[in-house]
């Protein structure tokens, strides 16, 4: 392969096998499904299969579609033909297991790369869509209608990094307009908001109910734009107007380095892990798809604070067909979404993970928890219901590992509810008193969040995060727990085995 620069986008016409060095070359619909191989450097290359994609429109109609493939870091994506709308699509490949997947409505890690984000707007510009660009790396939004540039905003503040208003890097769909959107738990209203995929807002510098603004440095709620420029977007946009993000790209990977040592537990399968790192300290039957019981509560807070706003009332109707040990709900005819997330995750109530599904569509809420795990990458996995007391809510340690970190590193204000009961930041708290915390660790002091579970199928099951100290530094380490008769105990001989084998 030459060592010259080339552009990042590559074309292909179907009259002749030579690779046409341009934007804009299209691909007649007469053409077959190609097979399209491209060199990635000197030793390797790479397939792309370019198919009709015959799947429900993610993006505003266009009239005509490119088929271009476009290489970046490690994967390659080709915007394919979508038949129903006419529409340009994005496949995602993976050069090292030649794994496809169409980029669908949803959290997207490659958009966090600014080559890849760039050229999916590009493809979007070239194909006259209309859409919001918001990019928080570069601190601005821009609104395209039919493919011109309408308007371009600076962004002067977002929300705080792991709280539910943490917008990731994605392709969102506007589904709601509201002038002035109040916010419960800071006590503000968001002028001009327009809301994506549930608490995701762009808005206008939030306001106290008395008329002042809030402080520059609140972190509550989402894309802030200054007031006015949020208004003009406002005015412009509709609902169904796609939402291209790209947030902050994912911390370099940590360089910690452990070497493994295995204890003896009660636990049929366990998993210990640096958290940051990715490093196993230690692990058994790591990858036996078992029972998992209420850590599937950990899948449902994460659909509940990516699919449905915490700021609504839900209507209650306690379900019948399942038990809480602490029931609450009997008595209420509403209660707000934050509080049902808190008692799931503080108390594991049943009740609470029915009725959070029942909102939104039990069916279409363990949809979305499957469609999740397979985008965190929990190929093992497989959720059931909402609740975890169904024995076909099955994981493995490792699978369980991929959920935890996906939480820590986005959506961490669910482990500070699991620890102390509430999230960081939520004005007056929820509408439960006194709430019984089922996950912390007897005598110790280092946990820092976690949940547990227990069922016959199951058995007890755990996953708790813990802060020690090793090698001079902080480090926060994962503990998973399958399958065992004694949790705590098994806890506790995993977290002496770190700290007497690890320096």
């Amino acid at each position: 392969m030459s060592d010259e620069q080339k552009p990042s986008v590559r074309l292909f016409s179907h009259e002749d096998d030579t690779p046409k060095e341009a934007r804009g070359a299209l691909i007649p619909s007469s053409l077959a499904v190609p097979e399209l191989t491209v060199a990635k450097d000197a030793d390797s290359t790479f397939k792309l299969t370019a198919k009709r994609a015959m799947h429900t429109a993610l993006l505003p109609i266009a009239s005509t579609a490119v088929l271009a493939l476009v290489l970046f870091g490690g994967y390659s994506i080709a915007p394919n033909v979508n038949n129903a709308a006419l529409v340009p699509s994005v496949t995602i490949v993976d050069p090292y297991t030649n794994n496809q997947r169409i980029l669908e409505n949803g959290p997207e890690e490659a958009l966090s790369d600014s080559s890849v984000f760039t050229d999916v707007r590009d493809a979007f510009v070239t194909e006259k869509q209309t859409f919001v660009e918001v990019d928080i790396t570069g601190s601005s939004v821009r609104y395209y209608e039919n493919g011109i540039l309408e308007q371009e905003s600076e962004i002067i503040a977002r929300g705080e990094h792991g709280s539910w208003w943490d917008i990731p890097s994605g392709i969102y769909e506007v589904t709601g307009k509201q002038e002035r959107h109040f916010s419960e738990y800071t006590q503000t209203y968001f002028p001009w908001s327009l809301v994506f995929e549930g608490n995701y807002l762009l808005h206008g510098v939030p306001e106290y109910a008395a008329g002042s603004v809030v402080a520059e440095d609140f972190t509550g709620g989402g894309v802030r734009l200054q007031t006015s420029e949020a208004e003009l977007l406002f005015n412009q946009v509709e609902e169904g107007t796609t939402v291209l993000v790209r947030a902050l790209a994912p911390k370099p990977q940590d360089r910690f380095v452990y070497t493994p040592i295995g204890p003896e537990t009660t636990a049929r399968e366990y998993l210990v892990a640096d958290i940051d790192s990715g490093t196993i300290l230690t692990a058994k039957g790591k990858d036996d798809v078992v029972s998992i019981a209420s850590l599937t509560k950990l899948m449902t807070a994460v659909v509940t604070a990516e699919k449905i706003s915490l700021d609504k009332r839900v209507y209650v109707i306690a379900p019948t067909f399942v038990q809480s040990l602490i029931p609450r709900l009997a008595e209420r005819s509403s209660v707000s979404m934050y509080s049902l997330l808190q008692i799931l995750l503080v108390e594991s109530s049943n009740e609470a993970a029915e009725v959070i599904a029942g909102d939104y569509g039990r069916d279409a809420f363990i949809e979305e928890m499957n469609n999740k795990a397979r985008l965190v990458g929990m190929f093992d996995s497989n959720f059931a219901d909402p609740s975890g007391l169904s024995a076909d809510n099955r994981s493995s340690a490792n699978d369980l590992f991929l959920l935890t970190k996906y939480i820590y590193d986005n959506r961490d204000f669910i482990f500070e509810i699991t620890a102390t009961g509430e999230a960081v930041g939520v004005e007056g708290g929820g509408e439960f008193s006194a709430l019984n915390n089922f996950n912390e660790v007897e005598e110790i002091d280092n946990f820092i969040g976690g949940k547990i579970g227990e069922t016959l199928a199951a058995g007890m099951t755990s996953i708790s995060l813990h802060e020690i100290m090793i090698g001079g530094q902080k480090r926060t380490i994962a503990v998973i727990i399958l399958g065992s008769s004694a949790r705590n105990d098994d806890v506790k001989t995993l977290l002496n085995f770190v700290d007497e084998n690890y320096e």
